[in-house]
């Protein structure tokens, strides 16, 4: 018996919607002794300097610094209160050629620890 193609894309499509509505996994999770706002007020500056362009979001506990990427997903650092300071989460895709090194927006987040 052979399965209808609808059947076989309604299959692949519940599959591929789970793939995509899985919660991302953080590049680096980072400790701090900063709080958020000491956090992002060093990042931001040191972005800037390297030509990106930092889009920053804030909540009563959090920071969330998003730097827009023209190839691939974009890079993410949210900074959350923590006791002692602060716990940082680098969101990144690595192209494949770099992804070897750190990158300037992963040094310009462990600078700022």
């Amino acid at each position: 018996m052979r399965a209808s193609p609808v059947a076989a894309l309604t299959l692949v499509s519940l599959m591929l919607a789970g793939c995509a509505s899985a919660p991302n996994d953080p590049t680096l999770v980072m400790q701090t002794k900063k709080t958020p706002t000491e956090y992002a007020d060093c990042v931001v500056p040191k972005l800037k300097e390297q030509a990106l362009v930092p889009v920053v979001s804030q909540t009563q506990r959090s920071y969330r610094i998003v730097v827009v990427s023209k190839v691939a997903a974009n890079n993410v650092l949210e900074a959350y209160k923590a006791q002692g300071g602060g716990k940082v989460f680098l969101y990144e895709r690595h192209l494949l050629a770099s992804s070897f090194t750190p990158s300037a927006f992963e040094r310009t987040a462990q600078d700022c620890l």
